[in-house]
């Protein structure tokens, strides 16, 4: 396996990827809040790219045999002068997407990508790294925590 910056000749195979992830996320969903819609390859692929495109952002490949297995991308936080009236303002990095296709999970495919994320970040002088997991996503939740990741912000919803 090869961990490469984004090519636009592997668009498709990152189209292929987010919609496998929303496929999943909608499968876990017991609210049946989440759907995946006929424009969703095509805009969830531009938003996806231009989130990775802002603030020095990055998307990485995990290439096995010619075919793109998994994806990372994230950028460099922002801050408001609203943020700096009461929080330290760290630079810090954002992981926006990580997706491990189905048949590559369990073999490492995952942590390689977060480990170049995450080394990209540092050399950037990030001190943290912060990335948001749907919470049905257990398998997810127990990806990060054990890479080090513990929940900081809990966001609750309630149905009314």
């Amino acid at each position: 396996m090869e961990i490469i910056k984004y090519d636009r000749k592997f668009s498709e195979d990152v189209k292929d990827l987010l919609v496998e992830l929303q496929e999943y996320i909608v499968s876990i969903d017991n609210w049946h809040l989440n759907i995946m819609t006929s424009q969703y390859r095509k805009l969830y692929f531009e938003k996806t790219m231009k989130e990775c495109g802002k603030n020095q952002g990055v998307m990485f490949l995990a290439k096995e045999n010619e075919k793109i297995v998994g994806m990372i991308c994230g950028h460099l936080s922002v801050y408001d002068k609203y943020d700096r009236a009461d929080y330290k303002c760290l630079k810090s990095g954002i992981i926006e997407e990580l997706i491990v296709s189905k048949n590559a999970r369990a073999s490492g495919v995952g942590m390689a990508l977060m480990e170049k994320i995450e080394t990209y970040f540092k050399e950037l002088g990030c001190e943290y790294c912060h990335v948001d997991v749907f919470e049905p996503n257990a398998i997810g939740r127990k990806f990060y925590a054990k890479n080090g990741y513990t929940e900081r912000l809990i966001s609750l919803s309630k149905r009314i």
